[in-house]
């Protein structure tokens, strides 16, 4: 399989999982050579004569239970009768049983199905004598804490046990006390740590000029093959959509795809008929690549777990990788925190000029040129038919046509595109004042200040609506720059404030947009909106559409209203 030399997990772990009661805490990156370090040993372990699960590995996803199997299935090459079960939702769970009942020796599991194969009294855990928790930290990040606590409580006492993650939460913390035995902790560099071999770059945009910088990046970097990250699933599909309308190789990933669209992009990706994916964090989880060049963040996650799993990606087998964070003013102080927990330096990225671009294209298009094979035997014969075709033509010429052929569109595009202005974070007045602004305003109503109109919108925090959100969607649906005063952010309604000159405009421009689902309605508040957190009451995402208006008029009409009914 092309291992010559165990990596630091393999080397560490393997004995210690060779040995009895020995629990272990494995603090590494993604690509470290996980897998091998615990499946090497179990497989060892495993007494092939008794067929009832002697090893149980839980993950986080379906993919990621897949990926594990089949890497066990290869180590187990050689190990004759030696049974490996994926157990996973989404596949039919009878077909699952069946299996069980013929017996199996290591069960990789997910949470959730393996729990309902338990209730169904149709796995048998008591003779596992190994349980690894891979990917531990996301496992907890998707809700799995109470599963994995009933799972474990129906594992015997005396097996070893082995959690492999790449952060330390608090929920890791509180399983390793509770099930395990002083277990023994190793780091693979150091904890927190990003992999040494990622290099971090940063680039700082207006909202508006995000996927024209997006763009940018990736036709600088011609080879690149890499994973576009978003936060949601409707941005994950709007990005792609552009790219492949753009002419670009991509495709999204997300949990609104079905599962044989799911496989079938993620197949497409790993034999490289993609080169861009374009996913959620949750989508992403099992898709082990090892040559990834790129990660690119579309905006930076909430978490420094998750932007550890995310550039994790790249970088992989010793090789080396980049991970790029395409990000706004406000996000500065998360680059900031991240800094400081992985111990890694980002540098902050110049954008590429259209100039620069072309010239980087066109020397990739001369590289491969000058290393294509040429099979003499197929195109011998059409050769003479072709040189009286071109004999007209001296080299020169040959060369410029080839090459506009190819680059025409791209040398096009550039010649016209205005540069994309990188912001310069210490004097862009506007984002900072926005900032403090919004940390002046959390859960507060109060009055316009001086020059501006405060605006009603028909969505909040229920909805997804965040501050960042929130001017995202002003930047892009609303034509030039509008200046924005406080904002106050309510479950199920917000205000904010624009320069009364431009209230009109930013009306027009949300009007009807459409925000994951729901059409955006923005007006000026009424005078008696907003003052204050709690005057509005009830929930207007669970009524009808139609009802949305009755939920913006002033709250004393509303009251009275409702005094009157119940009279």
């Amino acid at each position: 399989m092309g291992y010559e030399s165990p990596m630091p997990v393999q080397e560490e772990v393997i004995p210690l999982l060779l040995g009895e009661d020995n629990d272990v805490i494995a603090l590494a990156q993604t690509g470290t050579g996980k897998t091998a370090a615990f499946g090497l040993p179990i497989i060892q372990k495993i007494d092939v004569t008794k067929y009832q699960p002697q090893a149980l590995i839980l993950c986080p996803t379906r993919e990621l239970c897949l990926q594990i199997a089949d890497d066990l299935n290869e180590y187990s090459k050689y190990v004759e009768n030696l049974k490996v079960l994926p157990v996973y939702g989404g596949s039919s769970i009878e077909s699952q049983i069946k299996t069980l009942k013929r017996g199996v020796h290591i069960v990789v599991a997910t949470p959730g199905r393996l729990l309902d194969l338990m209730n169904r009294k149709t796995v048998d855990l008591s003779a596992v004598k190994n349980v690894i928790m891979d990917e531990a930290d996301e496992m907890l990040n998707m809700g799995f804490t109470d599963s994995i606590n009933a799972i474990l409580a129906e594992v015997p006492p005396s097996r070893n046990m082995l959690l492999f993650s790449a952060t330390m939460p608090q929920g890791i913390a509180n399983i390793t006390k509770k099930y395990m035995k002083k277990p023994k902790e190793i780091v693979i560099g150091v904890k927190n740590e990003g992999n040494k071999n990622i290099k971090h770059i940063y680039y700082m945009v207006h909202a508006r000029d995000k996927y024209l910088a997006l763009k940018r990046i990736v036709d600088y970097y011609p080879n690149i093959y890499g994973i576009i990250f978003c936060r949601t699933r409707k941005e994950t599909q709007e990005i792609a959509d552009k790219l492949i309308q753009d002419g670009y190789n991509a495709d999204s990933l997300h949990g609104e795809l079905s599962q044989a669209q799911r496989d079938y992009v993620m197949q497409k990706f790993r034999v490289k008929n993609l080169q861009l994916l374009v996913a959620t964090d949750v989508a992403a989880r099992g898709l082990d690549v090892d040559d990834l060049t790129h990660v690119i963040n579309y905006g930076l996650p909430d978490d420094v777990e998750s932007y550890t799993h995310r550039s994790g990606r790249t970088g992989r087998a010793g090789k080396t990788g980049i991970s790029i964070a395409i990000c706004h003013v406000k996000e500065k102080g998360k680059i900031k925190e991240i800094e400081r927990i992985l111990n890694k330096k980002f540098e902050k990225g110049v954008m590429p000029t259209g100039k620069a671009i072309c010239e980087k294209q066109l020397f990739n298009l001369v590289d491969q040129i000058e290393k294509v094979k040429v099979n003499e035997e197929e195109i011998g014969t059409l050769m003479p038919s072709i040189f009286r075709k071109l004999e007209w033509l001296d080299k020169e010429d040959i060369i410029k046509r080839m090459v506009s052929l190819e680059f025409n569109r791209l040398l096009d595009y550039y010649r016209d595109a205005d540069e994309i202005q990188v912001v310069d974070e210490r004097s862009s007045r506007q984002d900072d004042y926005q900032e403090k602004n919004r940390s002046n305003s959390k859960g507060t109503g109060r009055a316009s200040q001086e020059g501006y109109a405060r605006m009603f919108i028909n969505i909040g925090k229920a909805d997804g609506l965040y501050p960042n959100v929130l001017i995202d969607l002003i930047n892009i649906h609303v034509p030039g720059k509008v200046q924005i005063g406080k904002i106050d952010l309510l479950s199920n309604f917000s205000f904010f404030e624009v320069e009364e000159g431009e209230a009109k405009r930013v009306i027009k421009s949300l009007k009807g947009v459409d925000f994951d689902g729901r059409r955006i309605s923005v007006e000026i508040a009424q005078p008696s909106e907003g003052y204050g957190k709690g005057k509005r009451s009830g929930n207007p995402s669970t009524k009808s559409r139609s009802n949305d208006k009755e939920w913006r008029k002033p709250f004393a009409e509303r009251g009275a209203a409702k005094r009157k009914n119940r009279r």
